[in-house]
C-alpha cells in the first residue's frame, strides 16, 4: 500500500505499462514452447518465470526512476553520452558475435549479455533534450546552436551502424524528429539527412574495400527481397509470419493456440506481433497498436503541460523513440518494412531491452509526476488566495 501511495505520474501510462506487461507474459509463454523443448528439456515454465522476473525488475526500475526529480537526468545525460562512446567502440571490437553481428557485451561472473546500443539510445535522447533546452536562444545558429546538438547524434549513430543498421537509422530519425519539435530549422535537418545518406554509402564502400561485406550483404539482400522479391524469394520468416497473420482472422485462435510459433524464427522476440495476431486476431493487434498510440498521446500531453523545456523534450523524445520502434517492429511483422532485428518494446522476450525501455518510461513518468506536483501547488496557492480574498471581503462587509 505504501508503494501504491507513493506511485505518482500519469495513471494512463501506468495502465499501458501494466497492459503491455501482461500481454508480454502471455505471448512469451506461448511463443517459447518449441524453444523450451529444444533448450530446456520441455520445461516451458522456465521462460515464463524468466520473463516475469525481467518484467518485475522493469516495474521496479520504472518506480524508482519516476521518484527521481527529472532535472537530475540532465546531469546524468552528459555522463551517459561520454560512457556510451567507449562502450560502443568496445562492443564493435570485442563484443559477443550473435547472428553475424557484434551488438552484445557479456558481463563477467553473472554471465549476462546486453546490447550497448540500448545504453547509448537512452543517453543520447537525454543529451539531445538537454542541449535543445539550453540552446533555444541559439537554435537558428548552425554553428553555435545546431552542431553541438547533432554531432553527438552522428557519433553515436556511426558507432552503432556497422553492427546494427536498423537501430542506427531509427535513432537518427527519432533524434531528427525531436530536433524538429525543438524548433530546429528544417534546412538544418535536411542537410543532416543528406550527410547521413552519404555516410551510409561510404559505409557500404568501406565494407567492400576492406572485405568486411557480411553485414552489407545482409542489408542488401533484405532490401532487395522487400522491393523486388517475388513470392518464391520471400524470406522464410516473412512467409511464416504471413501464415500466422492469415490464420488469426478477426478474433484469433485463442491464447496458447498458435501453430506457427513452432516454425516462425524468433516468434518470442522479433516476430512476437505475428504470434499475437495469430492468437488474438486483428482485435488483439489493434489493442497493442492503440496502447502505444495512447502512450505517445499522453506523453505529448505531458510535453504541453511541462513549463520547462528539458522536461518537455525529455518526455516527448523518449516516447517518440519507443513508439517508432514499436511501429517499425509491427510493420516488419506485417511485411510493410524490410526485415530488421528490433524487438517490440515491453512485449518481446528480452533482458536489457525491457530494462532500458522501463528506464525510459520511468523518466517520462518522472516528468509527469513533477508536472502534477507543480500544478497541485499552483492550485493550492490559488485556493488559499481565494479563501483570503473571501475572508477580507467578509471583514469589510
Amino acid at each position: 500500500m505504501g508503494l501504491l501511495y507513493r506511485t505518482k505520474g500519469d495513471k494512463v501510462i501506468w495502465t499501458v505499462v501494466l497492459f503491455l506487461s501482461l500481454v508480454s507474459l502471455l505471448a512469451v509463454y506461448s511463443a517459447t514452447g518449441s524453444l523450451a523443448y529444444r533448450e530446456r528439456g520441455g520445461h516451458t515454465e522456465y521462460y515464463l518465470l524468466k520473463q516475469l522476473t525481467v518484467l518485475v525488475m522493469g516495474l521496479l526500475i520504472i518506480y524508482f526512476a519516476h521518484r527521481v526529480n527529472y532535472t537530475i537526468y540532465s546531469r546524468v545525460a552528459q555522463i551517459g553520452f561520454l560512457v556510451s562512446i567507449p562502450l560502443l567502440m568496445y562492443t564493435l571490437a570485442f563484443g559477443s558475435n550473435i547472428n553475424e553481428a557484434s551488438r552484445w557485451i557479456k558481463l563477467p561472473i553473472i554471465n549476462l549479455t546486453f546490447q550497448t546500443s540500448d545504453v547509448a539510445k537512452l543517453a543520447i535522447f537525454m543529451y539531445v533534450s538537454r542541449q535543445l533546452s539550453r540552446r533555444q536562444n541559439l537554435i537558428n545558429d548552425f554553428k553555435k546552436g545546431f552542431l553541438p546538438i547533432i554531432i553527438p547524434v552522428g557519433i553515436i549513430c556511426a558507432l552503432i551502424m556497422p553492427a546494427n543498421m536498423s537501430t542506427a537509422l531509427l535513432l537518427g530519425a527519432s533524434c531528427m524528429l525531436l530536433c524538429f519539435i525543438g524548433r530546429v530549422p528544417i534546412r538544418f535537418l535536411a542537410s543532416m539527412v543528406a550527410v547521413g545518406a552519404v555516410m551510409v554509402v561510404l559505409l557500404f564502400g568501406i565494407a567492400k574495400l576492406t572485405g568486411m561485406e557480411m553485414r552489407t550483404k545482409t542489408w542488401e539482400k533484405r532490401i532487395d527481397n522487400f522491393i523486388h522479391g517475388d513470392h518464391s524469394e520471400t524470406p522464410y520468416q516473412v512467409q511464416q509470419a504471413n501464415i500466422a497473420i492469415a490464420g488469426g482472422g478477426i478474433l484469433g485462435k485463442g491464447p496458447g493456440n498458435s501453430t506457427q510459433r513452432n516454425f516462425l524464427p524468433h516468434a518470442y522476440s522479433d516476430y512476437i506481433y505475428a504470434t499475437i495476431i495469430e492468437e488474438y486476431g486483428m482485435f488483439g493487434a489493434f489493442l497493442i497498436l492503440a496502447a502505444y498510440m495512447i502512450l505517445l498521446l499522453r506523453s505529448i500531453r505531458i510535453y504541453k503541460r511541462c513549463p520547462y523545456a528539458f522536461g518537455a523534450f525529455l518526455a516527448v523524445g523518449l516516447s517518440v523513440t519507443l513508439v517508432i520502434q514499436a511501429l517499425t517492429n509491427m510493420a516488419v511483422n506485417v511485411q510493410l518494412f524490410p526485415v530488421t532485428g528490433l524487438p517490440l518494446p515491453l512485449v518481446s522476450m528480452g533482458g536489457s531491452s525491457v530494462l532500458f525501455t522501463s528506464m525510459a518510461i520511468g523518466i517520462i513518468l518522472s516528468v509527469s509526476r513533477n508536472v502534477e506536483e507543480m500544478e497541485g501547488k499552483q492550485a493550492e496557492k490559488e485556493r488559499l488566495e481565494r479563501v483570503i480574498a473571501q475572508s477580507e471581503n467578509a471583514a469589510v462587509a
